[in-house]
């Protein structure tokens, strides 16, 4: 990896006129502020369909792109809809936060409609329509290992009042062949529409995605370790998890017991059957990672870890106190994904307990692992702080779990806010100059990739923050205002970019 830096800037987090970040032009016009700044990398975040919690580390589906995501603006210039009918639609009051109320309720109603007009399209006997025909086909085709499944999933769920598949009647939740044939033919309408949802998210990121690739801005997306439980994976593929005969998980994910919490964390989520998996050639894990490549340029895989080793709690329990360690699949599939897909281009957060046997397989893997300024400001010898970081690594002042910076130098004690100023040696006691000197820092680090999120280059505090983990409320739904990103500002971050020297070597001239 040449030496280079890049924005970490969620899609739900550009600004639209429709409640949510999509595919807008206002995602084209941030490719060209980050091409404009010498940045050669956006990190977005997962873009699966969410559910309960709007977590993108809890999508319905591995495979699926998110239907908030597709932007209305676009289908108004593909002749689906009108102005009219999208200004018409509610989508929430706030324009610095998202709705997910108001898009539940509204905007499926909306692509429904454009649903219907691309029925009536295809049907016409025009060369456009007629390729568009053929085009949609081709998509079904190419995707139908995941979308069959999928579609027909969302389509029950909808029926279902949103019910989980552990939930659904005995037929269906354990796929009985008749009455799977009987839910395609009944909610045949359903499954249609769920699959133009994937069709129009496809073209749409895929357009933006060349967009980016063309002003030389690379994707790096968010892979989650983890699956939901209630997903369209879990309920297709059991055989991937530990699941006993009648489809309920052996035993879930969780975190054990630590001074943080005394009872661990109980994730709840499925654990992957990694002996049957490497039976099968991990086949489930090669179709994941093609779909994700034909997303994104770089993948970083969140909890790294949980390929070493991982913590499994009994399914029913209630805490994560008699859960236990088990070793995961380690370098074997990692050597079976080159071998199948080539180079792999690997980001690995190796965040929180790094034990010999984590940090062995980081460095067996060749991926670099992560450095969080944040966490390195706390102590002289801290995993994060500058003088530890290697270079085959990515250096970030924070992450979407971490509070913006300007909130961390708020929050933090007097002593930890010394040692940072001294060990950068900053001396301002403005705290937004002290915000962009620790962003100096980053970009000072030998790390061969630097990662800052926008709301850093904004000096923004608490109210900007995208996550808090352990908590259910306000996450997920940081705005950025219109019109936000200035000149100035861009050009304050190329002149870092260049000073440091990361500059993507075609955009010297």
């Amino acid at each position: 990896m040449s030496r280079e830096s890049g924005i970490l800037f969620p899609v739900f987090s550009v600004p639209s006129r429709y409640g949510i970040g999509c595919f807008s032009k206002e995602a084209y016009e941030f490719v060209d502020f980050l091409e404009g700044a010498g940045q050669g990398f956006w990190q977005i975040l997962p873009v699966g369909p969410t559910g309960f919690g709007n977590s993108p580390y809890q999508p319905f589906s591995a495979f699926a792109g998110n239907p908030y995501f597709i932007s209305p603006e676009q289908l108004i210039e593909d002749g689906l809809l009108t102005r009219e009918e999208c200004d018409r639609a509610f989508f929430g009051n706030d324009e610095t936060r998202v709705d997910y109320g108001a898009l539940y309720e509204n905007r499926d109603p909306l692509l429904r409609l454009a649903f219907e007009r691309f029925r009536e399209k295809l049907s016409e006997k025009e060369p456009a329509a007629e390729k568009e025909a053929a085009d949609y086909e081709d998509y079904r085709k190419k995707e139908a290992s995941w979308l069959t499944d999928y579609a027909l999933f969302t389509a029950i769920k909808a029926k279902m009042g949103g019910a989980s598949w552990l939930d659904w009647e005995e037929g269906l939740r354990k796929r009985d062949k008749s009455a799977l044939k009987e839910a395609e033919e009944e909610l045949k309408e359903e499954i249609e529409f769920v699959c133009f949802k994937q069709y129009q998210f496809d073209r749409q990121w895929k357009a933006l995605r060349e967009y980016a690739n063309s002003k030389n801005v690379k994707i790096i997306g968010d892979l989650p370790f983890y699956v939901s439980l209630d997903s369209a994976d879990c309920w297709a593929h059991p055989e991937v998890f530990q699941m006993d005969r009648d489809l309920l998980p052996k035993v879930v994910a969780g975190c054990a017991p630590d001074a943080f919490s005394r009872t661990g964390q109980l994730w709840g989520n499925p654990i992957y059957d990694w002996k049957a998996l490497a039976s099968s050639g991990y086949d489930w894990w090669i179709r994941r990672m093609e779909r994700n490549y034909e997303f994104y340029d770089v993948i970083r895989i969140d909890h790294f870890h949980g390929f070493c080793e991982y913590y499994a709690v009994p399914y029913k329990d209630e805490t994560a106190e008699h859960g236990e360690l088990r070793k995961g699949p380690g370098m074997d599939l990692f050597r079976t994904l080159k071998e199948k897909l080539g180079d792999l281009r690997i980001i690995a957060e190796d965040l929180g307990n790094n034990t010999p046997e984590n940090e062995a397989l980081l460095r067996e893997s060749g991926f670099p692992g992560m450095k969080v300024l944040q966490y390195g400001f706390t102590s002289w010898d801290s995993y994060y702080v500058n003088h530890r970081h290697e270079k085959n690594s990515v250096v970030y002042t924070g992450t979407h779990d971490n509070t913006p910076t300007r909130a961390w130098v708020e929050e933090i004690s007097e002593g930890e806010r010394d040692f940072c100023r001294r060990y950068i040696n900053s001396m301002n006691s403005d705290y937004g100059q002290l915000v962009w000197d620790i962003i100096r820092e980053a970009y000072r680090s030998v790390a061969d990739l630097c990662i800052i999120p926008l709301q850093d280059y904004l000096c923004m505090g608490k109210e900007a923050r995208l996550n808090t983990p352990g908590t259910a409320d306000g996450n997920w739904e940081w705005r950025l205002r219109p019109n936000f990103l200035s000149e100035d500002l861009k050009r304050s971050i190329r002149s870092l970019t260049e000073l440091y020297s990361r500059i993507p070597k075609d955009k010297t001239t």
